[in-house]
């Protein structure tokens, strides 16, 4: 598929892979999505926890009929306050269209009804979401957008289902397709604060009222030195995989997307200080039709600030991807 895009320009002061990257935390976009409308959505995942995703459901205060529900996932630490998702959120509302916005299990909202942790090949948790949805809310059709590690989740899924995906379409913005690579990246000298940064929010997270963890648990969380250490002595135990390079290499995307059949549109930026770029460009794209890939030289991690527009140039790519004109 052929996106008819203006080209990516950077947007002043945001040049550069680094402030692309921080843009979102220097100056995030208004946090509210009025006119419209938010609602709290509480799902039961159904698999014998007793864990409920919490979501927020958004009408546009003047709706367009028959428009598909579009559902946004979250990336590592993040939660429906994101400001990806609240730009992309409010692009998709302009427009007359709903967006479901998805706490995954354990991560901001969810994190009080979910004993349990999300992880980038938890796959199951959105397919039990689609599964257990409102039909109201399903009944003109489904897309979805996964950014940073949702994107990974989400790509895993897409493979994993191939034809019987019940979505008309999807977009992953930044998503690391090799978990391992992007692992190795986060732990080089030049990411050292974006590192500790995130390790400190992912201690919080996983440990904050809410989370079921055994003594020991909660003491390797706390104990953890790196990300990598973190998968190693909490993720991997926990979830049955024998240790973090086991779970990167049966989780990771690469994996599973051979098998995607729903038309996906694959975001990256070749700069992005936290994803290396050649597991974007070194991939057989031309292998699966169903696959777009947009791998723009600058933009950095779930960037895109560029010139013209407030919002990410990503929201138009994926808003154009998905046919949404009206803006």
């Amino acid at each position: 598929m052929t996106l008819h895009l203006p080209p990516f320009r950077a947007r002043f002061p945001w040049w550069g892979a680094d402030l692309q990257t921080l843009a979102n935390y220097l100056k995030p976009p208004r946090p509210d999505l009025a006119p419209h409308r938010s609602e709290r959505l509480t799902v039961d995942l159904l698999d014998g926890t007793g864990d409920r995703l919490v979501c927020a459901v958004d009408r546009p205060s003047l709706p367009a009929k028959g428009t598909p529900l579009t559902i946004l996932i979250h990336g590592l630490t993040g939660s429906q306050e994101s400001s990806y998702m609240l730009s992309m959120a409010r692009r998709l509302l302009d427009a007359g269209e709903r967006v479901l916005r998805v706490n995954l299990r354990g991560a901001g909202p969810s994190r009080a009804t979910c004993g349990g942790q999300y992880y980038a090949g938890r796959s199951q948790d959105f397919r039990a979401l689609l599964a257990n949805l409102p039909a109201e809310l399903t009944s003109d059709g489904l897309r979805a957008v996964g950014y940073s590690l949702g994107g990974a989740m989400l790509l895993k899924y897409l493979g994993e289902e191939g034809g019987t995906a019940p979505l008309l379409a999807a977009a992953t913005v930044c998503a690391p397709v090799n978990l391992s690579a992007t692992c190795r990246r986060m732990l080089e000298r030049r990411n050292f604060i974006y590192h500790r940064h995130l390790l400190g929010q992912m201690k919080v997270e996983a440990t904050a009222a809410g989370a079921q963890l055994e003594v020991a648990e909660r003491s390797a969380i706390l104990g953890a030195r790196s990300v990598w250490e973190y998968d190693e002595v909490f993720i991997a135990p926990r979830h049955g995989f024998a240790g973090a390079e086991d779970y990167y290499e049966r989780c990771k995307p690469i994996r599973f997307m051979g098998g995607i059949r729903v038309p996906t549109l694959v975001l990256g930026a070749l700069d992005d200080p936290w994803i290396p770029g050649g597991l974007y460009s070194g991939y057989d794209w031309a292998g699966n039709e169903a696959l777009t890939s947009l791998l723009p030289a600058q933009g950095g991690h779930v960037g895109f600030h560029g010139a013209g527009s407030p919002l990410p140039w990503s929201d138009l790519a994926v808003a154009t991807f998905f046919g949404i004109n009206r803006a």
